[in-house]
């Protein structure tokens, strides 16, 4: 593992130790930052950027979409002001956006002008860049109408029965979305994720090639910090927001899975009252931390940890 850098609880602008580290890379080096969410990783990826200059580029599956700006903490437009950014919001609310199509955007992306800070929460995104992707064929839709029925009826235990060791090891037995990518994997290929994977080209930006960062957060002071963001968001017009995609809510919408989503509507629809949905939101939000920073231990062991809180 390597070595850790530890910011105070107030690490804005960055500590020296972590700045003169960056000073000394090569001016167009790619820096990964990954962390849970609400952990400060775009406060850090914006203060790179204006130190040592690049540009800032989403790597969090949720921030891709255009219909929730607030509630996926997307920069602001003060923010994308002091450094150019890309990939975020740039796709409608209803369409399908894989780790593959975030690939394909990005690749462009690392062979412009600019050092790419690529910062984000999605694990699985960071280890497809600099792992590789496996060029597994797109799941019929006959086959994931069949998956959604299944995972209705039985539950996610129905679909981890029918996958081979080597994959359950590999995936989140506790996360449905991952459950079914595996299950619809191996019912459309007859074979399993893991074989797959096995059998992945080289990546498509390799981890020796970048300074690649994790932010490691106290649990207690990440739950805090969830709280006030939520609590910031609506502030923000978190639920107004929520109102304008009310019309066209459809939970199985790819945006849908946007933390917070479920509950504001849910509010806005007479189901629970805004505090309850406040708490609902917020309890999601942590239990996501903690899924992710699950992750970020077992996939990114050879990352630098960045300790904060």
């Amino acid at each position: 593992m390597r070595e850790s850098v530890t910011l105070p609880k107030k690490w804005m602008p960055m500590d020296e130790e972590l700045k003169r580290r960056l000073a000394e890379l090569p001016a167009d080096r790619p820096v990964l930052i990954a962390g849970p969410t609400a952990s400060g990783k775009s406060a850090l990826a914006l203060s790179i950027a204006r130190h040592g200059g690049g540009v800032v580029v989403n790597a969090d599956a949720l921030q891709v979409f255009s219909n929730w700006r607030v509630l996926t903490a997307r920069p602001s437009e003060a923010e994308q002001e002091i450094a150019s950014h890309r990939l975020y919001g740039h796709v409608a609310g209803d369409q399908d956006y894989s780790v593959g199509h975030w690939l394909r955007d990005l690749a462009p992306i690392l062979s412009g002008p600019d050092r790419p800070i690529i910062v984000g929460g999605t694990g699985l995104y960071f280890t497809a860049l600099t792992e590789g992707l496996a060029d597994i064929p797109p799941t019929p839709p006959e086959v994931r109408a069949e998956g959604e029925a299944l995972l209705a009826q039985k539950g996610r235990e129905a679909m981890l029965a029918t996958l081979d060791d080597d994959t359950l090891s590999r995936i989140d037995p506790l996360n449905p979305a991952r459950v079914a990518r595996a299950w619809e994997v191996w019912r459309s290929t007859g074979r399993g994720l893991a074989s797959w994977q096995d059998d992945t080209p080289p990546p498509l930006l390799p981890l020796s090639d970048t300074l690649p960062l994790v932010l490691e957060a106290g649990r207690d002071w990440l739950r805090d910090r969830i709280a006030r963001r939520f609590d910031a968001m609506l502030a923000d017009g978190a639920l107004e927001e929520a109102r304008r995609n009310l019309d066209d809510w459809n939970p199985k919408a790819p945006s849908a899975k946007a933390i917070g989503a479920p509950e504001l509507i849910g509010h806005l629809r007479g189901d629970m009252s805004l505090d309850e949905a406040r708490q609902a939101a917020i309890i999601s939000s942590q239990q996501y931390a903690k899924r992710q920073r699950t992750w970020f231990r077992a996939r990114m062991k050879a990352w630098t940890r960045v300790v904060v809180g």
